[in-house]
């Protein structure tokens, strides 16, 4: 008789029931999700570091994340630069990385850091839309490069963090 198998385990046949369970579990929910913001945090630090090189060059001021204290209705009651970077590092930290888990299957690359680096790379399309402050010249192409290679650098670092806790033998990520 021919073997009809797809080769597939069948969870409801009982074959790997347990392994199931534990990915859809809270548990393995919640994990997922501090994995996620530990990658982002990880790769929002590394981008700020492009960032800060950025701004010594001209190419890009951190006062820009001001622009994200306006877009919620609070200037004025917080110190802007500041609070924007929160808002910025939240989004690093949480929705990205959601979005990158869901679709890393997906995208290019055998690891997760390659993977990241493209992630990032797409990223990148908003956000130099977004923080253009009408730089010029030399100045926009270092803007244009180096916002770019921050956010290469931040889809490498989320990736590592993805890459390295799937790895561990204990993680069930």
């Amino acid at each position: 008789m021919a073997d009809t198998s797809s080769g597939v385990e069948d969870p409801v046949n009982g074959e790997s029931v347990a392994d199931s369970e534990e990915f859809d579990s809270l548990r393995g929910i919640l994990a997922d999700g501090v994995v996620g913001a530990a990658g982002g945090l990880v790769g929002t630090a590394m981008m700020t570091v492009v960032f800060l090189i950025a701004q010594s060059l001209g190419a890009f001021d951190l006062a820009d994340f001001a622009i994200l204290t306006e877009l919620v209705g609070l200037t004025g009651y917080v110190p802007e630069v500041l609070f924007g970077f929160f808002i910025f590092l939240g989004g690093g930290m949480f929705p990205w990385p959601l979005l990158f888990a869901a679709l890393k299957e997906y995208l290019p690359g055998r690891t997760d850091p390659v993977s990241g680096a493209f992630f990032g790379a797409a990223m990148w399309t908003g956000f130099v839309l977004a923080f253009y402050t009408d730089q010029t010249g030399l100045s926009l192409v270092l803007y244009a490069v180096l916002t770019l290679v921050a956010h290469v650098v931040y889809g490498i670092g989320l990736g590592a963090v993805f890459n390295y806790f799937a790895t561990r033998p204990d993680s069930i990520v």
